[in-house]
């Protein structure tokens, strides 16, 4: 172990042989450091990421896909099945699915959709439900009630 830092040395089976750039003309690798004279390598911070000399990038050569649709409406999905930790006849709302933690967060609105079994008649108000999930609320007796 080493005392001070006039001891310290390279541990064997180290990932990089020791190297020590710039030490002065007597090390081998002083002055230029091993970037040889001049030109852009030698410079420091001049080489940009992705930079090919001049020639045509390769991000910029290959064609773009996909489309963004800035008009998404991504909802937060909630399964029938994890409905039933309500009581019945209980009124479920986003603002309760939340502090149930089923739902994190709300996104665009929250969505029941239809799998699983529900067990209980409830009045759930969502912002928009699918078919299969509005007929199994109705088919116990609750009601499905879609809001803005």
């Amino acid at each position: 172990m080493a005392n001070s830092l006039s001891d310290l040395k390279v541990v064997p089976g180290s990932k990089f042989e020791h190297f020590r750039k710039g030490q002065g003309l007597g090390s081998g690798n002083g002055k230029t450091a091993g970037k040889g004279q001049k030109g852009q390598g030698a410079h420091a911070h001049t080489k940009k990421n992705g930079f090919e000399g001049g020639q045509m990038p390769l991000n910029r050569r290959l064609p773009k896909f996909g489309f963004t649709n800035i008009n998404r409406v991504e909802y937060a999905i909630v399964n029938l099945d994890k409905l039933n930790v309500f009581k019945d006849g209980e009124e479920v709302t986003v603002e309760k699915l939340i502090e149930k933690g089923i739902v994190k967060k709300t996104l665009s609105g929250v969505k029941i959709l239809g799998k699983g079994t529900l067990e209980k008649s409830l009045t759930v108000k969502a912002h928009a439900f699918s078919a299969s999930a509005k007929a199994a609320i109705e088919a116990r007796g609750g009601k499905a009630e879609v809001i803005k």
